[in-house]
């Protein structure tokens, strides 16, 4: 299928993605192996309201939900603060990308979007079988870049304190 008539709305080394509608984009892979995981993770997450609906595939490319919003990177950029409504939607997405089996919970904040409801989806899912992280090493380091790692974790610490434990040595590095 040539998809080039539609608007480009992302381009990645893994692929580029076009908007087909104002619901749905579809994902053109580069690699076939790329493709296959994506489409794998996205067919065990279809239970689950933080992955992307799946609408088609074919050789190469995906047909997805377009989540409308912003990557978690540009918004707690823009904001400079994290409320403690957002730290439980993260810890959320966390135990649901447990319970769909993903071994790697972990994704870096620009692979959360954040649609128009505030509610969160994951992107860019072709390491969910094939990492091995239970900790979210990336979110951790990307948020004390940011200077939010101390507000983060002192919101999982009233939240969740066995979590808390866990994750709060990642931030004393």
């Amino acid at each position: 299928m040539n998809f080039k008539r539609y608007k480009v709305i992302g381009k990645g080394k893994d692929g580029v993605i076009y908007q087909l509608a104002p619901d749905r984009c579809v994902k053109v892979f580069f690699k076939e192996e790329t493709y296959k995981k994506e489409l794998k993770a996205l067919q065990v997450g279809q239970s689950s309201s933080i992955i992307p609906r799946l609408y088609d595939y074919g050789s190469n490319y995906i047909v997805m939900e377009c989540i409308k919003g912003i990557s978690l990177a540009k918004y707690l950029k823009k904001n400079r603060y994290i409320k403690k409504s957002l730290v439980m939607q993260l810890i959320n997405l966390f135990d649901e990308l447990q319970k769909l089996n993903f071994s790697r919970q972990d994704t870096e904040l620009r692979h959360v979007l954040m649609n128009e409801q505030g509610n969160l989806k994951v992107i860019d899912l072709k390491r969910a079988f094939t990492s091995n992280r239970p900790i979210p090493i990336k979110l951790l380091t990307e948020l004390k870049e940011l200077k939010l790692s101390k507000e983060f974790l002192s919101y999982v610490k009233d939240i969740c304190p066995s979590l808390y434990q866990k994750w709060r040595k990642f931030d004393e590095r």
